[in-house]
């Protein structure tokens, strides 16, 4: 597997423009491993980071009333997880759990926005990129309740 911090300065979410914004947002990467059924996050703890998944799986979760902890999605090699570090009240809204071995990069978020007031292009550059990721993943919760939902007949 590949870790460097290099490969991951072409990913879509951190731009491919500028270098120095490119090198300004992979300063705040540090690598993380995850071990099977390990918590990333928990529901209303403090989005401080986001997380470039390198390889691995976790899923986001929710408490469903009456059903419990229900997953409504998967993050894999190559996506992002996590984007309330970016809207205020910066906490998160799902669990998210490591269902297999997981390398990624931990992104500082605070020391982002941080970046972010003082460089508004930089700011408005990664804001476009997540709103991007944002959308998708809406969509994709959209075709998923409409599958769960819909009208089976």
């Amino acid at each position: 597997m590949e870790t460097s911090l290099e490969g991951a300065a072409e990913h879509p979410a951190l731009g491919r423009g500028e270098g120095a914004h490119r090198r300004e947002i992979l300063a705040n990467a540090r690598r993380r491993r995850f071990r099977t059924r390990e918590v990333v996050f928990h529901e209303g703890d403090p989005a401080d980071h986001f997380y470039l998944v390198r390889e691995g799986l976790v899923s986001v979760q929710l408490v469903v009333p009456h059903d419990g902890l229900t997953t409504v999605m998967t993050v894999s090699n190559g996506e992002v997880l996590g984007w309330s570090w970016l809207f205020p009240p910066y906490r998160w809204h799902f669990d998210a759990r490591v269902q297999k071995p997981t390398h990624a990069l931990a992104f500082d978020g605070k020391c982002l926005r941080d970046k972010f007031d003082q460089d508004h292009s930089l700011g408005y550059e990664i804001y476009k990129r997540f709103m991007k990721i944002v959308s998708e993943r809406l969509e994709s919760t959209r075709l998923q309740l409409l599958d769960m939902y819909g009208n089976h007949a």
